[in-house]
C-alpha cells in the first residue's frame, strides 16, 4: 500500500468511525437510560411585568420579566411565596408553566380551595415569575449570559418590592439557567436555589475564557455560601451535557466539616421517578416536576436553613438520611398481637385489621444480622408513595425479662433504620420504565432495614414487633431477618476484556431477601458501560402470573447521588452505568473511581432466584459515551522543511506526517495518557490504563479528519475564481463585519487567494536547466518520500543561484525564481489555510450569538468580553499580505516552526478542556511572526544586503 493510499483509507476511517460514534450516542439514551415520563398538561397564561423597565436595569430594552398564572385557578394578583425561574440556552420563560402549573394544582385541591395537605399550616400558594432572554445562546458566549445575571439579579428586589419586608425568594434554574441562578449567590434575598440538568462543574461549550472564569467564581460561592443547593440531574439520557458535569462540587473536600447544604440527584434515583430524563424534557416531565414545585411549596413555609434541608431531603434528595425515629409503644396499647415462631417470615397479603406481630430474635443469629421490611402500597411513617393506602407498618425491638410474657409485660421501643427509603415496583410482563408513562405517584415499596440490636442482660426473650395498621386496601407487607454477607468481588475491566467475567452466588434459601455485591477493582467511569447478563439455574419462561411480592429487583449504586433499578429476569441484559468519575471532573470523596455496589432484593417469588452473573463490556454504547464526550484533537505540521528554502505542499506535509512522525506521537500519545495528569489536561482521565486506550484512537481519528477537511479544501478550490469581482483587500470588508464575521472573512479571501494561485500556470514551456545545481541522493528517500514526490510532479525544487554565462540565461533564472516564488507563497498560503479552517468551529459559535443578539444587544456587542476584533488582528494582517505577495511571507526563518509546536502542544494538551485557547496561541504565534517580519531591524537588514 502506498502512502497516499493509506493516508486516504486513514480518511474512511476516521469518517466510518464518526459516523459508527453517531449512531452509539443516538443508541446511548434508549437502552442505557430509558425515558419514562408522563406527559403534564395546564391552562398557561403569563402576564408582562411592564413596571420592570429601564429604570430598575438598562437591560430592560433587551430581556422581560413574566408573571405565570394558572387559568382558573391562580389570581391575578400575586399573594404567595415568589419563585424566579431562568431558563437556559435557547430556554424560553413559558417552559416554567409545567412546574407552576404542578404547584397551583397541589396547593388547590379545586379552584381557589386549598388542599387540606396545607391547610393550617402556615405555607401560602408560589407565585412564579419567568425572565424571558429572547432564547439567546448563553452556552456559548461569556458576555451574554453575563448580562442575564445581571437582568436577574435586578429582577430578584423587584419581585420582592411587590411582598412585604424580609420576604426572600426561591430561585429555579434550568440548564445554563442554573449557572445564571448560582452567580447571584451570595444573597440573602434567596431563600433556597434548585438546579435541573444545570452543567455545574464543566462548560458545555469551551469556547470562552469569560466562561470559565464565570465557572471558577460560581465553584467559590458552591464551596462557601450557606444557600441550600439541590442539582436535579437526567443521567445519560439526557444527551446535551454529560450528567456527570451535574453533580455538584462537596463543599467537605474543601471544608471538612462543613454543613452548607448541596445536595445532588439523579432522577434515577429520584422516588417515585425512578427514570432517565432528557434535557428539555426535565421541566415538564411530570414525575419531576411535581416533586420540585411540591418541594417549592414546602419551602414557603420553613423559618430556617436546617428546615429547608429537610424539606429538600424529603420531597427531592434523601440520599440516604433518615428521618427522626418513631414514638414508642407498650404493648398495652396494643389492641391485640400474635408472637410468630421462631424462623418463620412475616407475609401479610391485603391485611384486613390492626394488630401488632411479634417475630423472635433467635438466640443464634449472627452479630450485625439486619432485620429487613417491605411494605407496598403502605407507610412506613414518613416514607410511602404519593398516594398511598392507609397500610402501615410500624416496627419495634420489643424484650420482656418475664419467663411468661405478657402484654404488659413486653416493652418495645422504635427500632431506629440504618436504611428507609422507596422502591420501585415493577410490573411482571411490562418494560421498566414503562415508556410515555413510567411510574405512578400510588406505586412504590417501603424499604426498611436495621442491625438487629443486642439482647440486654437479664432478658428473657426478645423480638421484633410489627405493629401494622390495615383497612383492607390492598398491598402486603414482609417482614424477616438476613444474615446475607457481602460478597465482595476482585473481577476487574482488564478480567472483563478478556473475555468477559462470571460471577456465581452462592444458592439461597426460603430466606433470601436481598444480596450485597461490590466490585473494588472495576473501574467505574462514565465512558464505560457494562453489561450484566443475569442466570437461573432452573429458569422459567414467563413470571407474569407469578403470585411473588416483588421479584427480583436490581439497584446499581455508584455515586451517593445515584442510584440505578433494574427488573432482573433470566438472560435478560441490563447495562450498568454510571457519573460517577469522568474526564475533566474533578474528583471527590464522594466520587470513588473503583467500587460500584450492587443489591438485590426478591421477596416471596415462586420464580427461580438469580445465582450467577455474565458480566462484559458493552462497546457500542460505551463508543456512544465517548462520542458524547471527546473533542478531536488538532495537530499541526510545523513548516520545520522551509528553512532548507522548499515548502512542501499540504498534501506532502500531510503524508510524510502520517508514514514518519504519527507512529511515533501514537506511542507518545499513549504514555502521556498513563500520567497522572489533572483533570484539566489532555484526556481528563488521570492516568487511568483502560481509558488511555483511547488516545491513540483519538489520534488518530483526528489526523484522518485533517486530511479529509484537506479533500474539502481541495473541492472548494477546484473552481476558478478570477471572474468573481472579488476585493482582494479584506481590512474594510472585516472591520464592517467584525470578530466572527472577519474571521470568516479571512478565510474566504484567503481562500480565493489560495484557489486563484492554484490556477496559474506555474511556469509555460520546459523548465531550462540549470548548472550546478546539487542533486540530492537516492539513497536518502524512502517510500514514503518517494510517494510524495509522486503528488506534485510539475513542482520545482530550489536550488542555488547559478552563475551567469549570459543575459538570455539570466532571463531564464529570474522566471524560475519568480516561479518558485510563486509556488513557495501558494504552498505556504495553502498551509495557512488548513490551519484556518480547523480555527473556524473556534469562531463560528461566537458568529451564531452575535448575529442571534445584535438587534437587542446593540451594535457594540462584538467588543465585549473575551471575543472581540482585536484577536482577530492577526489574521486581518496576515491575509491581506498574503493576498498581494508573490513570495511566501512567513517561511523561511529559523523560530517559525517553535511557534507551530507550541500550538499543537496547546491543543494536544488543553485543546479538549479548554478549545478557547488554541484559538488564543494561534493568533499569538501569528502576531510574533508578523512582529518580526516586519522590524525595523530585520527591515534594516534586508535593505543592507
Amino acid at each position: 500500500m502506498t502512502s497516499r493510499t493509506f493516508a486516504a483509507a486513514l480518511g474512511l476511517f476516521s469518517l466510518t468511525l464518526i459516523y459508527i460514534c453517531y449512531n452509539a450516542a443516538n443508541y446511548v439514551s434508549l437502552i442505557v437510560s430509558p425515558q419514562g415520563c408522563r406527559m403534564s398538561w395546564m391552562s398557561p397564561s403569563y402576564l408582562l411585568q411592564h413596571e420592570f423597565n429601564t429604570s430598575w436595569t438598562p437591560l430592560a430594552h433587551r430581556y422581560s420579566l413574566w408573571l405565570y398564572r394558572e387559568v382558573g385557578w391562580d389570581p391575578s394578583q400575586v399573594m404567595g411565596v415568589p419563585v424566579l425561574f431562568i431558563p437556559g440556552n435557547a430556554g424560553s420563560s413559558h417552559q416554567v408553566r409545567s412546574i407552576a402549573s404542578s404547584a397551583a394544582r397541589q396547593y388547590f385541591s379545586s379552584p381557589f380551595i386549598i388542599s387540606s395537605d396545607f391547610t393550617g399550616r402556615g405555607i401560602q400558594s408560589l407565585d412564579f415569575f419567568a425572565v424571558e432572554f429572547n432564547e439567546d445562546l448563553s452556552a456559548f458566549h461569556g458576555p451574554t449570559i453575563e448580562s442575564q445575571i445581571e437582568y436577574s439579579a435586578a429582577a430578584i428586589p423587584y419581585i420582592l418590592s411587590r411582598y412585604p419586608p424580609n420576604t426572600r425568594i426561591i430561585v429555579m434554574g434550568h440548564s445554563m439557567g442554573g449557572i445564571v441562578g448560582t452567580a447571584l449567590l451570595p444573597s440573602d434575598d434567596i431563600s433556597a436555589l434548585i438546579t435541573m440538568s444545570t452543567p455545574h462543574t464543566l462548560p458545555p461549550a469551551r469556547f470562552d475564557a469569560s466562561v470559565d472564569e464565570l465557572y471558577r467564581r460560581n465553584a467559590e460561592f458552591l464551596m462557601n455560601d450557606p444557600t441550600p443547593v439541590v442539582s436535579i440531574c437526567g443521567g445519560a439520557t439526557d444527551t446535551m451535557i454529560p450528567s456527570e458535569s451535574c453533580i455538584l462540587p462537596d463543599p467537605g473536600d474543601g471544608n471538612p466539616g462543613s454543613a452548607i447544604y448541596r445536595r445532588t440527584v439523579f432522577t434515577s434515583a429520584l422516588e417515585g421517578a425512578w427514570t432517565g430524563v432528557g434535557h428539555r424534557e426535565m421541566v415538564w416531565c411530570h414525575q419531576v416536576r411535581w416533586r420540585v414545585a411540591r418541594a417549592a411549596l414546602e419551602l414557603g413555609g420553613a423559618n430556617s436553613d436546617i428546615d429547608m434541608a429537610v424539606i429538600l431531603d424529603t420531597w427531592l434528595s434523601r440520599n440516604g438520611r433518615l428521618p427522626p425515629p418513631a414514638a414508642g409503644i407498650d404493648m398495652s396499647d396494643a389492641t391485640t398481637y400474635e408472637a410468630l415462631p421462631e424462623g418463620l417470615n412475616l407475609v401479610l397479603r391485603k391485611p384486613t385489621r390492626s394488630q401488632t406481630y411479634l417475630l423472635p430474635v433467635p438466640r443464634a443469629l449472627e452479630t450485625n444480622a439486619t432485620f429487613v421490611l417491605f411494605v407496598s402500597r403502605g407507610s412506613i411513617p414518613p416514607i410511602a408513595p404519593q398516594h398511598s393506602t392507609k397500610l402501615q407498618a410500624l416496627p419495634y425491638f420489643c424484650a420482656t425479662s418475664s419467663k411468661i410474657p405478657s402484654s404488659e409485660s413486653v416493652s418495645c421501643v422504635p427500632l431506629e433504620p440504618s436504611t428507609l427509603k422507596l422502591l420501585p415496583s415493577p410490573i411482571l410482563g411490562k418494560p421498566f420504565p414503562v415508556p410515555n408513562e413510567g411510574s405512578d405517584e400510588s406505586e412504590g415499596v417501603v424499604l426498611f432495614e436495621a442491625t438487629v440490636p443486642r439482647t440486654p442482660s437479664g432478658v428473657e426473650d426478645a423480638w421484633i414487633g410489627i405493629h401494622v395498621n390495615a383497612a383492607d386496601e390492598g398491598g402486603w407487607v414482609f417482614g424477616g431477618f438476613d444474615e446475607t454477607q457481602t460478597f465482595q468481588s476482585d473481577i476487574g475491566v482488564f478480567d472483563i476484556i478478556a473475555g468477559g467475567a462470571k460471577l456465581s452466588l452462592q444458592p439461597t434459601g426460603q430466606n433470601f431477601v436481598r444480596r450485597h455485591i461490590t466490585f473494588p477493582k472495576l473501574l467505574s467511569n462514565a465512558l464505560v458501560v457494562y453489561t450484566l447478563t443475569p442466570k437461573s439455574v432452573r429458569p422459567v419462561t414467563s413470571c407474569t402470573h407469578s403470585l411473588s411480592l416483588l421479584p427480583p429487583l436490581l439497584m446499581h449504586k455508584s455515586h451517593p447521588a445515584e442510584t440505578h433499578y433494574y427488573r432482573l429476569e433470566h438472560e435478560a441484559s441490563v447495562a450498568l452505568h454510571t457519573h460517577a468519575s469522568a474526564p475533566y471532573i474533578p474528583l471527590s470523596q464522594l466520587s470513588p473511581t473503583y467500587i460500584s455496589e450492587l443489591w438485590i432484593y426478591s421477596v416471596g417469588t415462586d420464580c427461580e432466584g438469580v445465582n450467577e452473573f455474565i458480566l462484559t463490556v458493552d462497546w457500542w454504547t460505551s463508543i456512544g459515551r465517548i462520542a458524547t464526550r471527546c473533542v478531536a484533537l488538532l495537530m499541526f505540521r510545523a513548516w520545520r522543511e522551509s528553512r532548507e528554502g522548499s515548502m512542501p505542499n499540504v498534501s506532502q506535509s500531510l503524508v510524510a506526517f502520517i508514514c514518519g512522525f504519527l507512529p511515533k506521537l501514537l506511542a507518545a500519545s499513549f504514555v502521556i495518557a498513563l500520567l497522572p495528569l489533572g483533570p484539566e489536561y489532555y484526556l481528563g482521565t488521570r492516568g487511568e490504563p483502560f481509558l488511555g486506550l483511547l488516545a491513540p484512537v483519538l489520534l488518530v481519528v483526528a489526523t484522518g479528519l485533517v486530511y479529509v477537511s484537506w479533500w474539502l479544501i481541495l473541492l472548494l478550490m477546484n473552481r476558478r475564481y478570477d471572474d468573481l469581482g472579488m476585493p482582494r483587500s479584506i481590512i474594510a470588508l472585516s472591520f464592517s463585519f467584525l470578530f466572527g464575521i472577519a474571521f470568516m472573512g479571512c478565510w474566504l479571501i484567503h481562500l480565493y487567494t489560495c484557489a486563484s494561485s492554484a490556477h496559474q500556470k506555474p511556469y509555460p514551456g520546459i523548465v531550462p536547466s540549470v548548472q550546478r545545481t546539487p542533486i540530492e541522493s537516492r539513497e536518502r528517500f524512502d517510500s514514503c518520500k518517494a510517494d510524495m514526490q509522486d503528488i506534485e510532479p510539475k513542482e520545482i525544487q530550489p536550488s542555488k543561484k547559478p552563475e551567469i554565462q549570459d543575459v538570455r540565461q539570466a532571463q531564464s533564472l529570474a522566471t524560475i525564481t519568480d516561479t518558485l516564488d510563486a509556488t513557495q507563497a501558494y504552498h505556504e498560503n495553502t498551509h495557512l489555510l488548513l490551519l484556518m479552517t480547523w480555527l473556524l468551529p473556534l469562531s463560528m459559535p461566537v458568529l451564531a450569538v452575535w448575529v442571534r443578539t445584535l438587534m437587542t444587544a446593540g451594535y457594540t456587542a462584538p467588543f465585549n468580553g473575551d471575543h472581540n476584533v482585536f484577536k482577530v488582528a492577526p489574521f486581518l494582517v496576515l491575509v491581506e499580505f498574503t493576498s498581494h505577495r508573490k513570495s511566501a511571507l512567513l517561511s523561511g526563518g529559523s523560530y517559525l516552526h517553535w511557534g507551530y509546536l507550541i500550538i499543537a502542544c496547546v491543543s494536544f494538551l488543553l485543546g479538549s478542556r479548554e478549545a478557547y485557547r488554541v484559538f488564543d496561541v494561534v493568533s499569538l504565534c501569528i502576531g510574533c511572526a508578523l512582529i518580526v517580519k516586519f522590524s525595523p531591524i530585520r527591515f534594516a537588514r534586508h535593505i543592507a544586503t
